[in-house]
């Protein structure tokens, strides 16, 4: 992977830098357009239509859409079958992300006046979320602690987990993850579908009070589409990151940075501002390494 560079001297660097760091959009309302109509087709034929796209975009083919859900050993097994060394990460990830979260847990209180009115705030977990976790180009077993935890320190009971699993490809480090995490079920599907079928339902995968978790331009455009039908956490990506570096970093630390955001999108912009060309060189070479 080489980095393209610009140089702030040189003619025409603004107009090369706005060219680079704008997103095109009729890119974005093609996305737009293509999200509505998987929604509207989810919507209106269930299963069948979830079926078809996965087929379509994961080259994932099962007979029926119940085959879409992984048994509850398939979960206990990727666990177990960790290597001990990727477990006890997982197993201090989540007990750290845990430890995090519970000093955010409200409490429902309430406070009687002298004439008798009663006041207060019922706080109450929600019965069921949807988590989407990537597993196309890029998995990220970390998507699955950080969201699923914290709906389980809050009480949620019914955790969800969608997933695309191209080709029939399973990623252990995932499933692992959701089995440590206190997920319930698990569906292989995603993209633009899997929000469909959590935001709406269908005969196979419930409907959710909140979808959560990162995803494609698609999937963002999906979360954005059925906000208010179902809540959502935000609308992320395609992401972003600049560095303003002097040159005294450590260029490997800096190359990882990039990278911690550059892995999620086609469409993500990592930046690096920096004087020195030499020290530009070398967090190329660490980018290369």
């Amino acid at each position: 992977m080489k980095m393209r560079r610009l140089d702030s001297t040189t003619v025409g660097f603004d107009a090369e830098l706005v060219r680079l760091t704008s997103f095109d959009s009729a890119l974005d309302e093609q996305v737009e357009t293509v999200v509505r109509s998987i929604l509207q087709d989810v919507r209106k034929r269930g299963d069948e239509a979830l079926l078809e796209y996965t087929q379509r975009f994961d080259r994932l083919v099962v007979a029926q859409a119940e085959l879409l859900e992984l048994p509850g050993d398939v979960l206990t097994r990727a666990l177990e079958e960790l290597p001990q060394s990727q477990r006890r990460a997982l197993e201090k990830a989540a007990e750290r992300i845990r430890a995090f979260h519970e000093h955010q847990r409200m409490e429902s209180w309430s406070v009687r006046e002298a004439d008798g009115t009663e006041l207060g705030q019922r706080v109450t977990p929600l019965d069921r979320v949807g988590l989407y976790v990537p597993g196309g180009k890029a998995v990220y077993p970390s998507s699955v602690l950080m969201n699923a935890i914290p709906a389980a320190v809050a009480g949620v009971q019914d955790i969800l987990m969608v997933v695309p699993t191209p080709e029939g490809v399973r990623n252990e480090l995932v499933l692992a993850a959701a089995a440590l995490s206190g997920v319930r079920r698990v569906f292989t599907v995603g993209g633009a579908q899997a929000i469909a079928a959590l935001a709406y339902g269908t005969a196979t995968i419930p409907a959710v009070d909140k979808i959560v978790g990162p995803g494609n331009a698609y999937v963002a455009a999906a979360k954005r589409q059925v906000f208010g039908v179902v809540g959502i956490d935000m609308v992320a990506g395609p992401s972003e990151i600049l560095i303003i570096a002097d040159g005294s970093t450590d260029p490997r630390w800096v190359a990882m940075d990039l990278f911690s955001q550059a892995e999620h999108d086609e469409l993500a912009q990592a930046l690096l501002l920096c004087p020195d060309p030499n020290y530009l060189e070398q967090v190329e070479q660490a980018i290369v390494a």
